[in-house]
């Protein structure tokens, strides 16, 4: 019998979607942007010490392989030939932190994970060094000196892992975010693999300049980094060389395709939502969640808590594009610790359930701020309350209110970014895992008292990595004009509860947020592994 033939698409381009909670795989038609198939992998979290949030790099990068194999699995089943994938691009957790041996590819240390929060002492003990208020650090990287970026991480491992300080003593240490460690083992590793990360990523570490777009003699200085182990800064959308994976039998078939985009996942998302425009704005609720707005050419600095960071250099040639960003460290990993370290519910899709029998938090009100409260306040004492319980109050009610603390705290974001622009949002893009819970979404659009709008495809963080490959210079099988995604629709929630509610239920929230605030002095000790 004849064997079946090879369905025949346009050009496909895969993604790497490498998450805080899990990593997946995506294989998307260039000419359509139509998700073709796709493989997921939970990510393990460790917990050493209290406030410590770390990963297994290796772990991370075995997930990638895993992925890979199965979607080239599943598209074999679709007969869907896999020599057709011309490109591959990287989106990644931005801010979480790196070091391996170059010689051995070895991780030096566990991954620091971006919402961990060991470096506080560090981060004061700096702080105590910049005259005024910041602003050396701020003016140059857009970004207040907080623990979740990677310049202090970097630096608590320099000062307290000795495999480390040995590694860059004996000029063996490479350093990178999450993009950097994969795209380094991906294209050979300790065998010719590119040192290198995109102008996004750089742009949270607190050591790269966003207006002359280069690593910062000053800044390293001031923070003691070794400019040596840093990787090269490139755009977001060019060829930073050659898949080889020959060790995985099914995946080895994709041995040579260029690695052609990487971004941040939230630049990722900006760029699948289409924020091409100055003005345009995206909300993600993955672990954490991120509004950003497209700035355009031009850095806008916040006066109201946000940060200002790069939203995407798509070329070696084209222009950089910056936006302001309200990051909330956690919203998806309120779900998986009501899961987790409650067990109120067996998996996450259940909250929604359990939110829909009651319809209300019944005045309670939670403030998830575990690893301190991001924008826009930027209080790394804050920890997470639970308040105005009754004996009426039941876990119904507790799920309830998480939900409603996701949609509250990006509330407070999107009130800053509409002071800091000076002109509000008529609506919400939104994406990200959580935006399948209908009733978030229509909670979010009661408490914003705007639309909200959603795509029928929510995977944009990875479209936006496989776009800026497919379009890179040497591969050009992605155009970026938006009339290629018109075919995308929208689900479209509009607020159903009259403005005087919202507002009630959101001065309430902001009474909790108070009590949240001031709550832990500095940690004792950051030293000392586990």
């Amino acid at each position: 019998m004849a064997a079946p033939k090879k369905a025949v698409l346009g050009p496909l381009v895969g993604a790497v979607d490498q998450g805080t909670s899990s990593t997946r795989f995506l294989v998307f038609n260039s000419k359509t942007a139509e998700l073709l198939s796709h493989h997921q992998v939970e990510i393990k979290q460790e917990f050493p010490k209290e406030g410590w949030v770390e990963q297994d790099p290796k772990e991370i990068l075995q997930s990638v392989y895993e992925c890979i194999e199965k979607t080239c699995e599943k598209l074999g089943q679709l007969n869907i030939d896999i020599s057709n994938i011309k490109a591959i691009g990287v989106s990644n957790q931005r801010e979480t932190t790196v070091v391996w041996d170059k010689l051995t590819g070895e991780p030096l240390y566990n991954a620091i994970v971006w919402l961990d929060l060991r470096t506080q002492s560090t981060v004061e003990n700096l702080s105590k060094r910049i005259p005024g208020n910041n602003n050396f650090v701020k003016s140059k990287t857009g970004l207040p000196l907080s623990t979740y970026f990677s310049a202090v991480k970097l630096r608590w491992l320099l000062d307290n892992v000795e495999k480390v300080q040995k590694a860059v003593r004996e000029d063996r240490a490479l350093f990178g975010t999450i993009d950097s460690w994969l795209i380094w083992s991906l294209t050979g590793g300790a065998n010719g693999g590119v040192h290198c990360t995109d102008v996004t990523n750089a742009s949270r570490t607190m050591l790269f300049n966003i207006h002359s777009l280069e690593w910062d003699k000053d800044l390293c200085k001031f923070f003691g980094i070794p400019k040596k182990i840093l990787p090269n800064v490139r755009s977001s959308s060019e060829i930073y060389g050659l898949m080889k994976i020959s060790h995985s039998l099914k995946a080895g078939a994709l041995e040579g395709v260029p690695i052609s985009g990487c971004l941040g996942d939230q630049s990722a998302a900006l760029v699948g939502q289409m924020c091409f425009r100055d003005g345009q704005a995206k909300n993600t609720y993955g672990t954490g969640c991120f509004l950003l707005c497209n700035t355009g050419p031009k850095c806008v600095f916040s006066d109201h808590g946000l940060l200002t960071t790069v939203a995407y250099k798509l070329g070696r040639d084209k222009p950089v594009y910056y936006a302001l960003e309200g990051s909330v460290a956690i919203a998806g990993a309120v779900t998986r610790w009501l899961r987790d370290n409650l067990g109120i519910i067996k998996s996450s899709e259940e909250i929604e359930k359990l939110a829909k029998e009651v319809g209300t938090s019944y005045g309670c009100y939670f403030v998830p701020a575990f690893s301190g409260l991001y924008a826009p306040y930027w209080d790394p004492s804050a920890r997470g309350i639970i308040c105005g319980l009754t004996q009426f109050t039941n876990k119904c009610h507790i799920a309830f209110a998480a939900l409603e603390a996701v949609c509250f705290q990006t509330r407070e974001i999107l009130d800053a970014m509409n002071r800091d622009c000076g002109i509000p949002l008529s609506h919400l893009q939104v994406d990200g895992g959580m935006t399948s819970n209908k009733i978030l979404m229509q909670l979010q659009a009661d408490i914003l008292y705007i639309p909200v709008v959603k795509p029928s495809m929510p995977e944009t963080t990875a479209l936006g990595a496989a776009m800026a490959a497919g379009a890179a210079e040497g591969v050009g099988v992605w155009s970026l004009e938006p009339e290629d995604l018109s075919a995308v629709t929208m689900e479209r929630f509009e607020p159903q509860i009259n403005a005087e509610e919202s507002e009630i239920r959101y001065s309430t929230w902001k009474k909790a947020v108070m009590k949240s605030m001031g709550w832990v002095t500095t940690q004792s000790s950051e030293s000392g592994i586990p």
